[in-house]
């Protein structure tokens, strides 16, 4: 009995140090890869709507998150106001701009 107690305690031995470091190089490479698929195009969109939002300009024709399109009558530090039809202003945060239109896009719809 003493035999096989002391044959199991000796087959159970250490792993080797190589699955470790193996292991450490597969979560740098997942968190690399993560940061390039995820991480950078996230904070490159970011960026790109953050410039946009401080780029308004008053008489500028904008399309909304919410699909309504308007021309800018007043802005101020937050807020923005849009004329979506004649005596119809609506007043929106200026985060919830999309995108910029093209001068004359609202006359041509």
């Amino acid at each position: 009995m003493n035999f096989i107690s002391s044959a199991h305690a000796q087959a159970a031995g250490q792993a080797p140090q190589e699955a470790g470091i193996m292991q450490l190089v597969l979560m740098v490479g997942l968190f690399v890869m993560f940061y390039f698929i995820a991480i950078r195009p996230q904070r490159k969109r970011q960026k790109e709507h953050q410039e946009l939002v401080t780029n308004l300009a008053k008489g500028d024709e904008v399309i909304t998150t919410s699909g309504i399109l308007g021309k800018i009558n007043k802005l101020d530090d937050n807020y923005l106001t849009l004329q979506v039809a004649d005596n119809v202003e609506l007043k929106f945060q200026k985060a919830s701009i999309h995108a910029v239109l093209p001068k004359g896009t609202l006359k041509s719809i």
